[in-house]
């Protein structure tokens, strides 16, 4: 099992910045591949970023490419979401993940721990 712990949420105006930390407990960090996604009301969930364990790439969803920067600190146990020039379409609950498999993803449904989630909201 995994227990992962978001932090570092909160409201910030457009144009803005916010981290967020995810701190992973229970198996070893180094070989977790780690991603965020979010979630605003009435919306599905969506892929935002992920860093995998194998070889350490990144990869972006579209809108938050050049904004955001995933990075791990596996000595801390810890993934980190960057998020500058926040803008209000960003506002959503963001979410920590994590898959035990060495390739990145952006299915939610192919990460199996999650954690409970942080409340980004933007304002204009």
């Amino acid at each position: 099992q995994v227990q992962l712990v978001e932090s570092g949420g909160g409201t910030v105006q457009a144009g803005g910045s916010l981290r967020l930390s995810c701190a992973a407990s229970g198996r070893t960090f180094s070989r977790l591949t780690m991603g965020w996604f979010r979630q605003a009301p009435g919306k599905e969930r969506e892929f935002v970023a992920v860093i995998n364990w194998s070889v350490g790439s990144t990869d972006y969803e579209d809108s938050v490419k050049g904004r955001f920067t995933i990075s791990r600190d596996n000595a801390k146990n810890t993934v980190y979401l960057q998020m500058n020039s926040l803008k209000p379409e960003d506002t959503a609950a963001y979410y920590c993940a994590a898959r035990t498999s060495g390739a990145s993803a952006s299915l939610a449904l192919l990460y199996p721990y999650w954690g409970q989630g942080t409340q980004v909201t933007v304002s204009s």
